[in-house]
């Protein structure tokens, strides 16, 4: 039998240590979307891994950022468990919001700070502290392990589906723990067993040579106005998109899918105090629900003079990034077609369309052996039944797995929509790190067994 009371001890014991090792990772800016940092970044997670004694390559991705890949051999080399990470890190902007330096881990009231400390180099550290406690204890890693951390997870993933399609008899595992999960801000454990695709797409429009005086504003057509009636016509004030055939392959939740969300509470509260609302878009009650639904988003907006005062211009040219949220079984591709087609007939030829990112849905089967054990260690954990979630409205490139038979589940160090990911002052409890890394910890040990 296991000595998960030894496991537990060498875990707390080793929170400095851990959290040391998280600093050092998020001292390295390694921004996806500017490039920066990707390659020292790249190399200090792959020391990581070998100081564990994972084999470890750091390989490259068709004009993209490279790609860390470890594997290590356990007690069980019958059961194969793959760990997903990314080492990339959102903008720190706007800097003046932050009450630290952003690339500075502090620590402060229970908690760490900085971009990157939950999304994701919390995770990664976390699921290595978990590791190393199973290992000090019994001596050994319970099965073979693979671990694939990537460098364009928050640009969505650009290159990882032709490089896992090039490398996939390396990746084959028999269960995947991915990046992010953790708690309801109610702290009760959920295991999310699915993930929105998405569609991110930026649209601009050049309506001059160059901007002019607005003296002559009905003479010359003005680039910000064509785009905003390019953008009206894309959704309606009723939030519903108004792409012909953009809802024609949504699937709707399964029978096995609906009886999970009628066992969920709802977390609508939560969310109109977190955001200080009267009520959710559309008096929405069930969010995970809301989630089976496709959504449209405009994602930032520019156009003319954005500075200090007055500045009387005809704007040149406008642009405004888009991102879809997709559901199953739509497809990012169609769905810009789509979009193409209606901009076309609706007299916006002139709008030009730059695909950014795509990726589709994933989603793991509920009766999957590994559910089933995530939950049951929850409740150990956290003493509290796990909440299982069919589907989330966040994107994560787990279709690449879930499409070839691999379920994929996420306990982590998360505490509902409270830890700031993509915002300022991103954060990362130390008692969510700690229970989280025992949760792993026995779900390695646990999955080696079965």
């Amino acid at each position: 039998m296991t000595d998960f009371a030894a496991i537990d001890a060498f875990i707390r014991a080793n929170i400095p240590k851990s959290i040391s090792e998280l600093r050092e990772l998020c001292g390295v800016p390694s921004v996806s979307s500017r490039h920066q940092s990707i390659e020292e970044c790249a190399s200090l997670v792959a020391s990581m891994l070998r100081q564990r004694g994972f084999v470890v390559e750091v390989l490259p991705t068709d004009g993209g950022h490279p790609v860390v890949l470890g594997h290590v051999t356990g007690a069980n080399p019958s059961r194969r468990l793959l760990f997903y990470n990314h080492y990339d890190v959102q903008p720190p902007e706007p800097l003046d919001l932050w009450n630290s330096p952003p690339f500075d881990l502090v620590e402060r009231d229970g908690a760490v700070f900085a971009r990157g400390s939950k999304d994701d180099k919390g995770e990664f550290v976390c699921r290595l502290a978990a590791l190393d406690a199973v290992r000090a204890v019994t001596g050994f890693y319970p099965c073979d392990m693979v671990w694939l951390a990537e460098g364009e997870e928050e640009i969505g993933s650009p290159h990882l589906p032709s490089w896992i399609a090039d490398h996939w008899d390396r990746l084959e595992a028999d269960a995947a723990i991915w990046e992010e999960g953790g708690t309801e801000v109610d702290e009760t454990p959920v295991v999310r067993l699915g993930a929105r695709g998405l569609l991110y797409v930026e649209l601009s429009v050049r309506s001059i040579p160059r901007d002019a005086h607005s003296g002559q504003a009905n003479l010359l057509p003005n680039a910000a106005w064509r785009l905003v009636w390019a953008l009206a016509s894309i959704k309606g004030l009723d939030e519903r998109v108004l792409i012909p055939g953009f809802y024609d392959d949504v699937r709707p939740p399964s029978p096995r899918q609906e009886e999970l969300l009628l066992a969920l509470p709802s977390n609508a509260a939560d969310i109109r105090t977190e955001f200080d609302l009267a009520e959710l878009l559309g008096g929405t009650r069930e969010v995970d629900r809301a989630y089976f639904s496709p959504t449209c988003n405009i994602a930032g907006l520019v156009a003319g003079h954005q500075g200090e005062g007055t500045k009387t211009v005809i704007p040149a040219q406008a642009l405004a990034k888009l991102d879809f949220r997709l559901v199953p079984d739509q497809k990012p591709n169609d769905i810009v077609a789509k979009l193409r087609t209606h901009l076309d007939v609706s007299g916006f030829k002139d709008v030009q369309i730059e695909t950014l990112g795509a990726e589709p849905p994933g989603v793991t089967d509920a009766d999957a052996s590994i559910v089933k054990l995530t939950a049951e260690i929850g409740l150990e954990i956290y003493g509290k039944p796990a909440r299982i979630t069919p589907f989330t409205g966040g994107t994560t490139p787990m279709y690449l797995f879930t499409e070839r038979g691999i379920p994929v589940v996420a306990p982590g160090v998360g505490w509902g929509t409270k830890n700031r990911a993509h915002s300022p002052n991103e954060f990362m409890r130390l008692k969510d790190f700690e229970r989280a890394a025992r949760h792993i910890a026995r779900l390695a040990i646990r999955f080696a067994e079965t």
